[in-house]
């Protein structure tokens, strides 16, 4: 082990995992679509490292961003403002959905769900938030409140967690809550939502993910999601939109909700808006809410908020999306990628299903496609067992390709950059990976 990895994994936490056996690898470089590790090892990067890299590596304008904005200004309290923030109010009022005019910048999109379940709250005089259970919100005792994956329990169990929170069906037609079928289910899940709404009272906003991310890429049935914005408008509720990880052209548009024209009252996000460049996050709320806090104290705040280094290369990646003709790519790219993996189902029995939009794709593993046999459960990947998962996703790793993968399925979503080629390969590593699950699953 070289001293980098093992100074690292001596004195630094490793995330959502125990500590024991974590041996980073010392990542040296990056260009375009792929990494390189301290031995020269070269690894395409086939989930956008946390799916957050959508302009690939080492995007020219960017960095030059960051180093013209260093240059310009490295630091100014957020008491003040500065020309990065007036340029990027502008980016932003152009791309948002429609409606969503006042924004609060924050480092991370954790901070941005914090941010935005405390206006909720101030703005409502309400308490309770509904969220859902295949969801992940962020890491702070907050918006962890909101995650409804096996990341809440040990802040549960530390007593950690915010009170307030009540979770909903799932929109998952894979694996629905509820055991119908879309569409003779009518969207039933959107209506117990409306039931949770009229009997907990108190509920100041629901939170969601427009596609569900690492908990599964779960794409919504046509409906649900203007279904879900009718109710909550109906029963004086905000919406808020966590797109995170779906904005970005991730998706194949600006954002999730673009594709069903529906505007929430808050949006959060963060990752793709500087290509992980830098790290920000973004809560937007429309202008009703807003002018609330005219006569109304706005309580909340912290140091880094709109720090100029993180705001001035979020101008140049909204500028590389239109001029590179990202969502576009995305979209075309998203077709083939959504058409090789179909064929792979056809090939491999271990594939239960496929789903994605845009270059957002889950291909879930199962023991029983007739079954729907999961190979792990959530509780067993929280208890550190090994699971098959992560024999496919090492497979792939000595192929040359890094794909994420969770309890089971894995997370396809390069950058929004990839060509035929780099698209092929990372394929051609999840073909031959696949064997592992296929001999553990029915014929």
């Amino acid at each position: 082990m070289d001293e980098v990895r093992e100074l690292s994994a001596k004195h630094t936490y490793g995330t959502w995992r125990r500590q024991k056996g974590w041996n980073p690898l010392n990542i040296v470089s990056a260009e375009g679509c792929y990494f390189t590790d301290s031995s020269g090892k070269k690894y395409l990067d086939f989930s956008s490292q946390l799916m957050c890299s959508n302009l690939g590596h080492q995007n020219r304008a960017v960095i030059d961003a960051i180093k013209a904005q260093a240059e310009e200004l490295a630091f100014i309290a957020p008491g003040y403002t500065t020309r990065a923030r007036s340029e990027l109010t502008k980016e932003l009022l152009d791309v948002l959905p429609k409606g969503l005019t006042r924004f609060f910048f924050t480092t991370s999109g954790t901070e941005a769900n914090e941010a935005a379940i405390k206006i909720a709250r101030m703005y409502t005089g309400k308490h309770k938030i509904i969220s859902r259970y295949a969801s992940y919100h962020g890491a702070t005792s907050g918006s962890v409140s909101l995650t409804g994956d096996f990341r809440r329990w040990p802040a549960e169990e530390s007593g950690s967690v915010v009170p307030g929170t009540v979770f909903a069906p799932d929109a998952n037609c894979y694996r629905c809550p509820m055991k119908h079928e879309y569409p003779d289910c009518a969207l039933a899940c959107a209506d117990y939502t409306e039931y949770m709404i009229e009997r907990e009272g108190n509920v100041a906003a629901m939170i969601l993910e427009p596609i569900v991310g690492t908990n599964g890429v779960l794409v919504p049935p046509k409906g649900y999601l203007q279904k879900i914005r009718d109710i909550t408008k109906k029963h004086g509720v905000l919406l808020i939109a966590d797109e995170v990880m779906t904005g970005w052209g991730r998706t194949g548009d600006w954002f999730a909700v673009d594709h069903d024209g529906v505007v929430p009252d808050i949006l959060t996000t963060a990752k793709g808006i500087t290509g992980a460049y830098v790290p920000l996050g973004l809560t937007a709320t429309t202008e009703e809410i807003a002018k609330y806090f005219d006569e109304n104290f706005f309580a909340h705040g912290h140091t880094y908020e709109a720090h100029p280094i993180t705001l001035g290369p979020a101008v140049a990646a909204i500028r590389e999306y239109k001029r590179l003709g990202l969502l576009q790519r995305s979209r075309e790219m998203g077709e083939k990628l959504g058409r090789k993996l179909a064929a792979l189902k056809e090939k491999h029995r271990s594939i239960g299903d496929v789903r994605g939009r845009g270059l957002f794709y889950a291909v879930e593993l199962v023991k029983d496609r007739a079954q729907k046999t999961p190979f792990a459960t959530p509780a067993e990947k929280f208890a550190g067992k090994p699971l098959l998962l992560d024999q496919v996703t090492a497979k792939m790793m000595a192929s040359g390709v890094s794909c994420l993968g969770w309890v089971s399925h894995l997370v396809i979503a390069p950058p929004l950059i990839i060509n035929d080629a780099e698209l092929d390969q990372g394929l051609a590593a999840l073909d031959d990976a696949l064997s592992i699950a296929d001999e553990g699953s029915l014929h």
